[in-house]
């Protein structure tokens, strides 16, 4: 892809929604050569694609924008890669890798660490409060899924940083234009991201305790704990434990930028929230709705298959666009429309459906709730910085967020 097509791509995921709405007034589905496949678009579709997934296998949902150099490769070959996760496996092999996730995220662990959280939360306030302004991703949304993520996970809070860090690189690796240097660098830190969660691994199968990395080794390498795990189960292990810490923190870290850039987009609605916090719920919802944090993934069709009167040939791609099916006007009235007091109908799709749907949806929703909560109370006068270049979002479908989001007050 050279330099022009890689700057059209770039605007199109900075702002798909004018594709979006193309593609659902379009006859049929949308071919786009940006994504190399076909687009679905409206929520009937998403819908259908989301419960058929004997038909449309996830094998490719990870599938990244940007192939590594070969130097990079060499680098990643010094880690622990190769395996599916839960995310991208289909069938018998998708529910054994799940299960351990859902009894992990259960609604009392999750309960658990709601404590932790808001605890969280309050001291990365507390560390910019008297500043008057800040950089909300960086000093705090960046920040706090990973720490919330960690616990859970059982993680010491010393290798928080590099293993959330690890995890923006696996993303920029994938999905975000670098240089061979860039790459190589990205490539080095997710290995020793992956180095760390091996010893955890590893650790865990020895001395277990009351955290999810325990559930993952024992759901997945069971075994007496004097018998070391195989180099197959850690590779498949820290596999797990890494889309798991990935997925949990770069999916909030998106939902509380966007939410907040919203909200503070309108100024009447982010007052009505600071005297009614009651509506918090109802934002967290409109604000999935509006601006899904994960835009779409991948799915590959398994056999010859209409969708929506397209005729898709065994191994056609398509896009499932998430972000797309809540701006239908199908199911949601004035869907471009941003509205805290929105009557929400049927339930968006912006974490997913059907056996593939977010497992940790709930903590998500805690953690944007702690967050409107908190800022709410403490910094009413919340408003986006004048004095800063106009807010730009990330050039990806994945975990859509604004690049920066400079506040004052």
């Amino acid at each position: 892809m050279d330099r022009q097509q890689q700057a059209s791509r770039d605007v199109l995921m900075r702002d798909p929604y004018p594709l979006y709405a193309r593609a659902r007034a379009a006859t049929g589905l949308t071919f786009v050569p940006e994504f190399d496949a076909w687009l679905v678009a409206r929520d009937a579709d998403v819908r259908e694609v989301l419960r058929r997934p004997d038909d449309f296998s996830s094998a490719q949902v990870l599938r990244g924008d940007v192939r590594p150099s070969a130097e990079a490769f060499a680098v990643l070959g010094e880690g622990f890669g190769g395996h599916r996760d839960a995310v991208s496996a289909d069938g018998a092999e998708h529910r054994r890798l799940r299960a351990p996730l859902i009894r992990g995220l259960s609604a009392a662990r999750v309960a658990k660490v709601v404590p932790y959280a808001r605890e969280r939360a309050e001291e990365l306030v507390d560390s910019f409060v008297g500043e008057g302004r800040v950089e909300l991703m960086e000093a705090y949304a960046r920040r706090l899924p990973g720490d919330v993520v960690g616990r859970l996970a059982g993680l010491d809070p010393a290798d928080v940083p590099q293993v959330v860090h690890g995890g923006h690189q696996a993303e920029r690796l994938l999905f975000l234009p670098m240089d061979e240097a860039g790459q190589v660098a990205a490539s080095q830190d997710i290995v020793t991201m992956q180095q760390i969660l091996d010893g955890y691994v590893c650790d865990r199968r020895a001395a277990p305790r009351e955290d999810l990395c325990t559930e993952l080794v024992a759901a997945l390498a069971p075994g007496p704990a004097d018998e070391p795990l195989t180099l197959e189960q850690r590779h498949e292990l820290v596999a797990q434990l890494q889309n798991f810490l990935i997925a949990g923190h770069l999916t909030t870290t998106a939902l509380i930028g966007t939410t907040v850039l919203h909200l503070l987009r309108h100024p009447d609605q982010w007052e009505r929230l600071t005297a009614e916090p009651a509506r918090i719920p109802a934002v967290i919802e409109e604000a999935a709705r509006y601006d899904a944090p994960l835009q779409a993934f991948r799915r590959v069709t398994t056999r010859d298959v209409t969708l929506a009167g397209t005729e898709l040939p065994e191994g056609s791609e398509v896009l499932v666009a998430f972000g797309a099916a809540g701006r239908d006007a199908a199911l949601h009235p004035s869907p471009d429309v941003f509205d805290i007091e929105r009557r929400q109908g049927a339930r968006h799709l912006a974490f997913g459906l059907g056996a593939h749907a977010c497992v940790g949806a709930q903590l998500a929703r805690e953690q944007l709730g702690i967050t409107l909560e908190l800022l709410t109370r403490r910094l009413p006068g919340l408003r986006i910085a004048d004095d800063r270049p106009a807010v730009t979002m990330r050039p990806t479908l994945i975990h859509r967020a604004p690049e920066a989001l400079h506040l004052t007050w």
